[in-house]
């Protein structure tokens, strides 16, 4: 019995299991507008926004409800997450924490 117990928790904690608290194909759709600074897949495009893509998706969620609340602060974000539902934050945690990324490193 511990064994299961012990293969439920892992498979809880697993990143497929996070990111499907949200609908992946909604936060997609909303993720279009973050496209301008953080890339079309998360990879940022400016060097003041941060790479999302591949975060944990409890991370992202915390960041957005953070700056929605005023408890984090960006001029941009800020302004961006007060129009964000607790849904739309779920989905775009869930997207974002889906996307996988590599590292190569060059000798």
């Amino acid at each position: 019995m511990p064994s299961l117990r012990l293969a439920l928790l892992a498979s809880l904690l697993t990143p497929t299991a996070i990111a499907a608290a949200g609908d992946l194909v909604a936060g997609r759709h909303l993720a279009a507008a973050c496209r301008v600074c953080h890339g079309i897949d998360g990879i940022s495009v400016r060097p003041d926004a941060p790479n999302i893509a591949g975060q944990l998706e409890p991370y992202l969620r915390q960041q957005l409800l953070d700056y929605r609340s005023g408890k984090r602060q960006h001029a941009v974000m800020g302004v961006v997450a007060k129009g964000l539902s607790d849904s739309d934050i779920e989905n775009l945690a869930a997207y974002y924490s889906s996307i996988r990324i590599s590292v190569e490193t060059t000798p």
